[in-house]
């Protein structure tokens, strides 16, 4: 068996599927529609979320929905949708939409988030501060997604201390897989995220465009807004068990300021 190398750093509008991961559960890209162009698609069997960037388009069995300009304008809506059903919306004005998607077995109704069902959090302190919107929590009713905006101010960190969660070891640990989508703010800034295992098997120091995707199947990771730069990113994780449970890097353990809430 020839055994690909790991490229974590993906095209966003491409996606990325399990088979092109090299993983088991997490599908992602994100799809821009021009004002009046129609998506319809089936989720198969997979657990669906739409999560609007921005824009607004009208949804089979919901009405409008979207409303911010792009991600730096509020919080976002989203169509969390089970598997087996179709859907079928056209946007209304220009439209940027993530799709995220996992197999799951779920008799969950469609359901729509607005942002006031958005929950958000402050995490950190000093130059580790930054914002959260919770847009489907591992306290939500869900199948297999969490998924979460992080919102990074030029020169902070994020994802701090760095912590991982590839091994199944409740309570101190569950193996989800995870996924960064990046925007920045000026477009042509950066961020860096690092990706490592205690043992350096793994060992990666990356430098994130606006509109890339990076994918963390396994190993501590933690985030970097460059000097002048304002970074979203989008986290979408899916595991066997749905339960965000992680272990900190021991070595930066002293530095942790916040709480699972």
């Amino acid at each position: 068996m020839t055994v690909r190398p790991f490229d974590p750093v993906r095209n966003a509008a491409e996606g990325v599927t399990p088979d092109s991961a090299g993983w088991q559960y997490l599908s992602f890209k994100t799809v821009h529609l021009a004002a009046g162009a129609r998506l319809a698609a089936h989720t198969k069997a997979e657990e669906t979320a739409l999560i609007w960037l921005g824009g607004r388009a009208t949804v089979e069995g919901f009405g409008t929905v979207g409303g911010r300009v792009d991600v730096w304008d509020g919080k976002p809506f989203a169509v969390l949708l089970p598997p087996g059903v179709p859907y079928d919306l056209r946007a209304v004005s220009p439209c940027d939409l993530a799709i995220v998607s996992a197999p799951a077995q779920s008799e969950l109704r469609p359901r729509l988030i607005r942002p006031a069902d958005v929950r958000v959090e402050t995490r950190g302190s000093g130059v580790t501060e930054r914002r959260i919107h919770w847009i489907v929590a591992e306290q939500d009713l869900a199948a297999r997604l969490i998924l979460v905006e992080v919102f990074t101010p030029a020169g902070h960190w994020s994802t701090f201390p760095p912590h991982k969660h590839d091994t199944d070891d409740p309570p101190r640990e569950r193996a989800l897989e995870e996924l960064y989508y990046y925007r920045i703010r000026p477009e042509q800034g950066f961020a860096f995220q690092g990706i490592y295992t205690a043992d350096r098997s793994l060992d990666l120091a990356l430098r994130p465009r606006h509109d890339q995707l990076v994918l963390v199947p396994r190993g501590y990771h933690v985030v970097s807004a460059a000097p002048g730069y304002d970074c979203y990113y989008l986290n979408a994780m899916a595991g066997a068990v749905r339960e965000w449970l992680f272990t900190t890097d021991p070595d930066h353990a002293w530095l942790m300021d916040w709480k699972k809430v």
